[in-house]
């Protein structure tokens, strides 16, 4: 892996991992373009902040955009991009889903991403509001161990493009904050226990350095005993 001036990490081993992906699934899906996967990444951050920072449907408050704006990210590192493989859930049960205001939203798992990082195989549910009638993209949330101290106490969400292949670019420098981090007026649903990540990923979005506004001190609630989201129950029929 090389390392450019400025300490961020270049794509090195995506080909080999996309490749030893597809010779297990048994297809042969090419692998991502990477060429230009840095320069995207930053552009769409731009594009973000100058959006929270001058659109009238911005999430943020304009007395809290001094102190949120430019959103605060880990540095990009390509360890962190990954092939993932989607194992469609075949019951697709429909869980409650505590959200940031108290309340319960129905959502429904279509399945399962499978992949590895830095060698050690791990996996997170991909749901959608239920009851489930078309996806576009997969909505991944998930906690990890830099939610107590870097990122927003209660998660980071990921939304993947839906693709016909069920193989997927996974790439955790575009995690981002749900918008109840900057603005308590919103709605935002918590990780089931099963998103709950070990180790920590240390890139995407971060707190902003000093802010202690609403979002930094937010707790979701506890786990439960088992690995799954509350009150699981079999998907109603369409």
């Amino acid at each position: 892996m090389a390392v450019n001036a400025m300490g961020i990490r270049r794509p090195g081993h995506w080909a080999l991992a996309w490749v030893a992906l597809v010779s297990l699934a048994g297809c042969s899906a090419p692998a991502p373009d990477e060429s230009t996967w840095l320069d995207n990444l930053l552009a769409d951050r731009q594009v973000k902040d100058e959006f929270f920072r001058e659109d009238p449907d911005s999430p943020i408050l304009v007395e809290r955009r001094g102190a949120l704006l430019p959103l605060s990210y880990y540095d990009p590192d390509a360890t962190f991009r990954v092939p993932a493989a989607l194992e469609v859930s075949p019951e697709q049960p429909v869980f409650d889903i505590p959200t940031s205001t108290g309340e319960i939203r129905l959502m429904q798992r279509v399945g399962v991403l499978k992949f590895a990082l830095n060698g050690e195989p791990m996996q997170l549910s991909a749901l959608a509001e239920a009851p489930v009638r078309s996806i576009e993209s997969l909505f991944i949330m998930f906690k990890d161990p830099t939610n107590d101290t870097d990122t927003y106490a209660g998660g980071r969400y990921l939304d993947l493009p839906r693709t016909t292949t069920g193989h997927y670019d996974l790439d955790f420098n575009r995690a981002y904050h749900p918008y109840c981090y900057y603005n308590e007026g919103y709605d935002c649903p918590y990780p089931p226990r099963e998103n709950w990540l070990t180790a920590p990923v240390l890139v995407g979005e971060r707190l902003a350095p000093g802010y202690t506004g609403f979002g930094a001190g937010v707790v979701p609630p506890p786990a439960t005993d088992d690995a799954s989201p509350v009150d699981a129950r079999t998907a109603p029929s369409n």
